[in-house]
């Protein structure tokens, strides 16, 4: 991998948006998923369908990849990445939605290519 550089914006024209991120949480815990085919744990998100409007990509990722069905969700900003990486082999600027999510409710099955959901609470590293 490449070194990236990640720049973020206030806005950019929806048609270069291609991807949406979702940072969540669920009872005060931060939301992360363990996809079946590698070994890390990641924020949900995923690329634009054609003819979907971004916020609903960002919706549509929640749901598969966490199993979310209560949740509410809002934009943060848009943000880039330019550098070769596991999902862009050209190195070149592409755009995403980054958005915040408080989840309320999940269904009791992942029915996604995720093996699994964590919830997680920061620590201070106080205690």
């Amino acid at each position: 991998m490449d070194n990236l550089e990640v720049k973020f914006y206030d806005t950019v024209a929806d048609s270069l948006l291609k991807f949406a991120v979702i940072i969540s949480r669920s009872n005060g815990k931060w939301v992360f998923c363990k996809h079946k085919e590698r070994d890390t744990y990641e924020v949900p998100g995923g690329h634009r369908e054609p003819g979907e409007d971004i916020l609903e990509t960002a919706k549509r990722e929640l749901q598969e990849e966490t199993g979310a069905i209560q949740f509410d969700m809002k934009p943060i900003c848009v943000y880039s990445v330019t550098g070769k990486n596991r999902v862009n082999d050209t190195g070149e600027e592409t755009y995403g939605l980054l958005c915040f999510a408080e989840i309320t409710e999940f269904d009791k099955e992942l029915h996604s290519e995720m093996l699994e959901r964590i919830c997680n609470r920061c620590h201070s590293g106080k205690d």
